[in-house]
């Protein structure tokens, strides 16, 4: 088991983490419903509630964070741990994409469809250095069926959103490469990361049959392994929590499993980096509500925006 340090506990299923250069960090509580700020000295606050199910966080361009809010998911407890369960939440009305500026405390829909297609559970987001935004759409889970899923861009100020590919099953947490010419998606039920090669921002160059979705799938996780959301290192790993065997598992760019650092919690969801080299990773324990810090080998990418 890796050492770290519990930075903060009590949060209701936290997601989502933003490292700050004053070492806060700021993340989702999905189960609270809120944006929150932890202090370096672990405190909570509450920067705004947004309802439904903000699941995904990132900072913009323009300083405000864009969040992927699902509408809001049920949760059960299993063994101790908080999870999710299937099912539709009682105030759900659509997915959607949000931006929140902290500095006026204006929370605005920005996307809440793409052309005629609603959006059904926003999940995870990443920018790139042109300021548009790739995000996923996870779908909702219900008792007896589940919506594709799929993988879209947007621009920031709310001008322009297109399809990426589709379908894709649970599609979870999103990355660049380092010279973002490669969008990366985690799916969760089916442990696959899948790789969209890019002509131009938003345009992937589709790959033929049997690609269902125009993808490259680069690595499947063996045994009953789910995966959630990523970071990207500076060497272009792809560093995704890994749900059921509770880890981070360390992908390189060819497919190959690198490693896997191991955790004490089955819900491991999201991994940041932060700190002065970046080479410390900040990582959200959702079954027990944790957001927890260690050191990491590698740094992680700089991020356009923060």
């Amino acid at each position: 088991m890796s050492d770290f340090k519990v930075i903060a506990s009590g949060l209701q299923f936290p997601e989502g983490p933003v490292a700050h250069d004053d070492g806060s960090v700021v993340l989702v509580e999905i189960q609270r419903e809120t944006i929150s700020r932890v202090a370096p000295d672990g405190s909570v606050q509450v920067l705004i509630e947004t309802g439904g199910g903000p699941n995904g966080l990132a900072v913009g361009p323009d300083g405000a964070y864009y969040v992927a809010n699902n509408g809001g998911f049920l949760f059960q407890t299993i063994a101790g741990y908080n999870r999710t369960r299937a099912g539709i939440h009682p105030a759900y009305t659509s997915g959607r994409i949000e931006r929140f500026d902290p500095r006026t405390g204006e929370l605005r829909t920005l996307y809440d469809r793409c052309g005629e297609a609603p959006l059904c559970g926003p999940n995870d987001l990443v920018f790139d250095s042109r300021g548009g935004f790739y995000f996923t759409d996870f779908g909702k889970n219900r008792k007896r069926d589940r919506d594709h899923a799929g993988l879209y861009y947007a621009l920031a100020d709310g001008s322009m959103i297109v399809e990426v590919a589709y379908p894709l099953t649970t599609a979870n947490g999103v990355g660049l490469s380092p010279d973002e010419t490669v969008v990366y998606v985690s799916e969760t039920e089916t442990g696959r990361v899948w790789a969209f090669d890019l002509d131009a921002p938003g345009r992937p160059r589709k790959h033929p049959f049997p690609s269902p979705n125009g993808g490259r799938l680069i690595c499947t996780l063996p045994g009953y392994q789910r995966l959630d959301s990523m970071a990207v290192d500076v060497h272009g790993n792809i560093c995704v929590g890994t749900l059921i065997t509770g880890c981070i598992t360390i992908i390189a760019p060819s497919g190959e499993i690198l490693r896997q650092v191991m955790l004490p919690d089955p819900m491991v969801t999201n991994i940041c980096f932060g700190g002065p080299d970046r080479r410390t990773a900040y990582i959200t324990l959702s079954g027990t509500g944790q957001l927890i810090a260690m050191p990491w080998p590698d740094p992680g990418l700089r991020l356009p925006y923060g």
